[in-house]
């Protein structure tokens, strides 16, 4: 570090305002380049990065740690590089901040190789055309909600609806089947959330092949708006270096945004629409066409997303739901009914469940379960009202069926086994299709409707009954 702060001497310069976060420099030799990292006070403790250059001797930097104590005057040094973070095997198991410290109490990444956090969207030419489909295990999601490989799919929910442990299912999942990477990139998290999620790993038994990155709620915006852009760059590595599917978790891409919002107000841009900032599109495209599968290998990103106020006609939900392919949507109702996980079978859905990509007995199945649902639905109000015997029989036919496919398409999980005692299952796309088939055509009508439920394959339901 010494060597480095010697080489740019020639580059110094000094803090000539401070306003909250946003810092102005002046430097009498050579302007840093944009994304440039600047060192600043005393010490160096001050960690900035260049977003704009005012004049041909003054840039505007964004703080990444707090400013306390920094006056007119203050030394800065350039150091000649823009933000960077460790890459490789390394990182796996650990928890760090956007500066690649570790923030789980154990010893600092020293040795290695680091990558700046920009980087240039792998080119068209490079990518996959083909769609291809990620299997879960998870019998509602392959069934209803297929997720693509190299694709992106929103997880939407509130608190306690089971976000958490669907993604820590997922992770554990495809750990086991792919011998893949994942990568949980936490965007304005509480710490309390982080510390959660990092024991539910540890304890689910999939923290050694996860890494762990997090700009916290309480650290200033610049930090929340690039801590996104480090976990690609390390996504990156692990697909075009090592060669491995990652799946690339991030919780919450409207954090992203609101962040993005934060810088935009310090920098005095004019506000957009509904006081979004006026570089929102460019800023989470910058970030979501990064993800993408290549020859090589794929990130596939689930993202949770909140909907300001439910509405999904807010800049910020319309601009992520335009790079998304599939929608999973959790429901506390479903929720409260038992059902786990629970998925809103009705509105989640993907834009993969066409017969030229899942096959046309896939879509076929689906499309039924779907339509036998929707039926059930429309029927719950009668039921209520008069009872299950004033149906017809067609459709108290009907509703048997949709009650047994709900029951179905729950599962037990291998992160809750330490709470339910239920050994978790994994149940293949084939296997799960097959069992809404056999339950469309009634070969389970006469079988209780307990039979079917937190099974894995319809096979279980016969020994059960047996």
């Amino acid at each position: 570090m010494n060597d480095q702060r010697d080489i740019n001497k020639l580059n110094a310069g000094s803090v000539v305002s401070v306003r909250g976060s946003i810092i102005d420099v002046y430097f009498s030799q050579r302007l840093p380049e944009l994304h440039s990292q600047l060192q600043a006070g005393e010490d160096g403790s001050v960690a900035m990065e260049v977003v704009a250059h005012l004049n041909s001797q003054l840039v505007r930097a964004i703080s990444l740690k707090p400013t306390a104590g920094l006056a007119r005057g203050s030394p800065v040094i350039d150091t000649g590089h823009p933000l960077r973070v460790p890459v490789g095997e390394g990182l796996l198991g650990r928890m760090l901040n956007i500066f690649g410290e570790t923030i789980d109490g154990q010893e600092q990444i020293a040795e290695g190789e680091w990558r700046s956090i920009y980087a240039n969207p792998t080119p068209l030419y490079e990518r996959t055309t083909s769609s291809e489909i990620l299997k879960t295990g998870i019998k509602a999601i392959d069934v209803l909600v297929p997720l693509e490989r190299g694709g992106k799919a929103g997880l939407f929910g509130g608190a306690g609806v089971g976000k958490t442990v669907l993604i820590t299912e997922m992770i554990h999942n495809i750990v086991k089947q792919d011998q893949g990477i994942s990568i949980f990139c936490g965007i304005g998290e509480r710490c309390r959330e982080a510390l959660d999620l990092y024991q539910e790993m540890r304890g689910a038994g999939v923290l050694q092949n996860t890494v762990m990155i997090f700009g916290q709620m309480d650290e200033p915006p610049g930090v929340r708006f690039r801590v996104g852009h480090a976990a690609l760059t390390m996504s990156e590595y692990f697909r075009d270096t090592a060669k491995q599917d990652v799946l690339l978790l991030i919780d919450n891409i409207f954090r992203f945004i609101q962040a993005g919002s934060e810088v935009s107000g310090l920098m005095g841009q004019l506000p957009s629409r509904l006081g979004y900032q006026p570089t929102l599109a460019t800023e989470l495209a910058e970030l979501e066409e990064r993800i993408c599968s290549t020859a090589t290998g794929a990130i596939t990103s689930i993202q949770a997303v909140y909907v300001p106020a439910d509405d999904f006609t807010d800049p910020a939900a319309v601009h992520t739901f335009s790079h998304l392919s599939a929608s999973i949507v959790l429901s506390r109702q479903r929720a409260s009914e038992g059902f786990y996980p629970a998925v809103n079978l009705l509105q989640s859905g993907s834009k993969m469940l066409m017969p030229p990509i899942v096959s046309e007995q896939h879509y076929r199945i689906a499309q039924a379960v779907r339509q036998t649902l929707a039926n059930y639905e429309e029927l719950k109000d009668i039921i209520a009202m008069l009872g299950l015997e004033e149906l017809s029989p067609a459709d108290r036919q009907i509703v048997a069926r949709a009650r047994r496919l709900e029951k179905f398409l729950t599962q037990p999980f291998f992160s809750t086994e330490q709470f339910t005692g239920m050994a978790g299952k994994f149940v293949e796309l084939e296997a799960a299709l097959a069992g809404c088939d056999r339950i469309l055509q009634d070969e389970f009508s006469d079988y209780p409707e307990k039979a079917l439920y937190m099974i894995g394959t319809i096979e279980e339901a016969v020994k059960v009954k047996l």
